[in-house]
C-alpha cells in the first residue's frame, strides 16, 4: 500500500473538513481528525510545504489546477471540485469573526508585553548572536511632553555587548589604543503576537524606537507563520533593516531569530541622546555601560538572567503560553 502524501493530507483534509483552511489549519486538522494516515516528516513546518504544494498547483496548472485559493490573509485554499457546493463569500464571513474572537480572546490573557521580558533577557544573554546584557525602559519614566512627541520614541528593552567575555586582556588593549570598540547596543520592541492586523504600525514603531542601535529587533510570542505573512516580514526586513525574533516559551533558549537585523556600524548618537534626555531608565543604561567598560568587566545591574527554574515558574505563574 503506497504511503501516506502531501497531496493526500490536502485532498482529504479539506475533503473531510468541507470548508477553506490555511496550510496550518490544514496540518492541524490532519492530525486532529486522523487524515494524516502514515505520514511521516522530518520538517519542523510541513505546513509551510503544504502551502508550496497549493501555491505550485495554482501558479502551474491555472484553471486546472486541484487547488483554488480563496482568501489572502490568511491564505486560504479549497478544492476546485467542491466550489460549487459552498458559499465562499459566507465561510470567509465566518471566518472572519473567529478571527475577531481570537483577537478579543489574546486581549482577556492574564499576562502582558512586559512579562515576556524576563523571556527574552535570558535569550539575548546566552544567545552566541547576542551575549548580551538588556535593560528594560519604562515608558512610563519619561519626561512629561505635549501629547504625541514621544511617541514611538522609546524601545521596550536595549542591549548591550561587551567583548570581555571573549576577548583576551591583549587584545582589549590593543583595541584601547587603536580606540576601535566592540561594544555593541541593541534595541527591542516587544509583542505578544503579530500578524496582518497589527504588523505594519509594530514594524514601523520598531524603526522608528530601534533604528538608533547597531542592530534593532521586533520580538513577539506568536507570530503568523502562513507564507504569505512571512514573505510580509521578509520584504520590510531587506527594506528597513529591523529583524525578527521568535520567542519560544516552551523552551527560552530555542527561540529563533527569524530575519537578522542590518548591522549600523555607526550609532544615532543624536537619538541616543534624545533618549538620555527624555528617559531615566535609558540614562541609567549608559552609565552602567561607562562604569562596566572603566572596570573591563560586568559589575552593573541589568535585568536580572533568571535560572531554568525561576523562568519554568515565572511562566506558570504567569500563564504565558503561544497560541
Amino acid at each position: 500500500m503506497a504511503k501516506t502524501t502531501f497531496w493526500d493530507i490536502i485532498e482529504k483534509t479539506i475533503e473531510k473538513v468541507g470548508k477553506p483552511l490555511s496550510a496550518r489549519e490544514i496540518w492541524d486538522k490532519a492530525n486532529e481528525i486522523g487524515t494524516i494516515g502514515d505520514f511521516e516528516t522530518t520538517g519542523k513546518t510541513p505546513w509551510a510545504t503544504i502551502a508550496a504544494y497549493c501555491y505550485t498547483d495554482i501558479n502551474n496548472n491555472g484553471d486546472e489546477s486541484m487547488i483554488i485559493q480563496t482568501s489572502t490573509r490568511p491564505a486560504q485554499f479549497f478544492l476546485r471540485k467542491l466550489e460549487s457546493q459552498i458559499d465562499l463569500n459566507k465561510v470567509q464571513k465566518e471566518k472572519d469573526a473567529e478571527i475577531v474572537k481570537k483577537e478579543i480572546a489574546e486581549t482577556k490573557k492574564k499576562f502582558n508585553e512586559r512579562d515576556l521580558h524576563s523571556i527574552l533577557v535570558s535569550f539575548a544573554y546566552g544567545d552566541t548572536h547576542f551575549k548580551a546584557n538588556l535593560k528594560t525602559i519604562f515608558h512610563e519614566n519619561s519626561a512629561k511632553t505635549t501629547k504625541g512627541q514621544n511617541e514611538w520614541l522609546h524601545p521596550d528593552l536595549v542591549g548591550v555587548y561587551f567583548p570581555f567575555r571573549n576577548y583576551k586582556n591583549e587584545t582589549l588593549e590593543m583595541q584601547h589604543h587603536l580606540s576601535i570598540s566592540s561594544i555593541k547596543l541593541f534595541s527591542f520592541e516587544m509583542k505578544i503576537t503579530l500578524n496582518f492586523g497589527n504588523l505594519r504600525q509594530s514594524f514601523f514603531q520598531t524603526v522608528s524606537n530601534s533604528s538608533w542601535a547597531n542592530e534593532g529587533y521586533l520580538v513577539a510570542l506568536n507570530i503568523d507563520d502562513e507564507p504569505t505573512f512571512k514573505d510580509e516580514l521578509r520584504r520590510l526586513n531587506n527594506a528597513f533593516g529591523i529583524g525578527i525574533i521568535k520567542l519560544n516559551a516552551e523552551n527560552v533558549f530555542e527561540s529563533e531569530i527569524l530575519f537578522p537585523s542590518r548591522i549600523n556600524t555607526e550609532i544615532d548618537w543624536d537619538t541616543v541622546n534624545r533618549l538620555s534626555t527624555e528617559n531615566k531608565d535609558f540614562s541609567d543604561f549608559l552609565k552602567l555601560i561607562t562604569e562596566d567598560c572603566k572596570l573591563g568587566k560586568v559589575k552593573s545591574q541589568y535585568d536580572k538572567v533568571m535560572t531554568i527554574d525561576e523562568l519554568t515558574k515565572h511562566i506558570k505563574d504567569k500563564g504565558i503560553n503561544a497560541l
